[in-house]
């Protein structure tokens, strides 16, 4: 398994395992609109607010996570995980925490200081992510399950300062992903 920074000549493939792993789980709809968002952020973002990685295995991708800009009022260097998405036929073999984890590194050698994810707090607790409440770091938009709002910290900071409200990159800027 190798893991990388995608490149402009994997966005196709991209976008395919993105369509195929939520239209497989959540239905075609969700899969239209999750890939909608990866289109997104692979062609509307500033370099410095999006970081894509990729898992390739025989030189298929068989896994994808982005992480983008959050901003606060406070001065503080965050970035949000999400989506994610591992090839169907690849789940429950690691690829997906191993990914994430390689993301985080290469996040954490950029200087963020902290993460956060919106998801199953089942799965990201195990790659580090803690529950943050929202009077802590309030998200973008009004969360369907707030108990999903996760966050960790990269610098050995705390996650207790109260950070205020964060604003997303333009294409999380709808309260359908929230």
């Amino acid at each position: 398994m190798k893991f990388s920074k995608y490149s402009d000549s994997d966005r196709l493939e991209i976008m395919a395992l993105f369509t195929r792993t939520f239209s497989d789980s959540e239905g075609e709809f969700e899969g239209k609109l999750i890939v909608h968002l990866v289109h997104e952020l692979m062609n509307g973002a500033e370099t410095d607010d999006t970081f894509g990685y990729i898992a390739t295995e025989k030189g298929r991708i068989v896994g994808c996570i982005f992480f983008t800009r959050l901003s606060f009022d406070s001065h503080v260097k965050a970035f949000m995980l999400s989506p994610v998405a591992v090839d169907t036929d690849h789940q429950g073999k690691g690829i997906g925490q191993k990914l994430i984890l390689f993301g985080i590194k290469r996040l954490r050698e950029r200087g963020v200081e902290l993460i956060f994810t919106y998801g199953d707090p089942s799965y990201y607790s195990k790659v580090g992510f803690e529950h943050v409440p929202q009077e802590v770091a309030e998200a973008p938009f009004k969360l369907a399950h707030p108990e999903g709002w996760l966050g960790q910290s990269l610098d050995g900071g705390s996650l207790e300062l109260p950070l205020g409200q964060a604003c997303c990159v333009e294409a999380f800027n709808d309260p359908q992903y929230w």
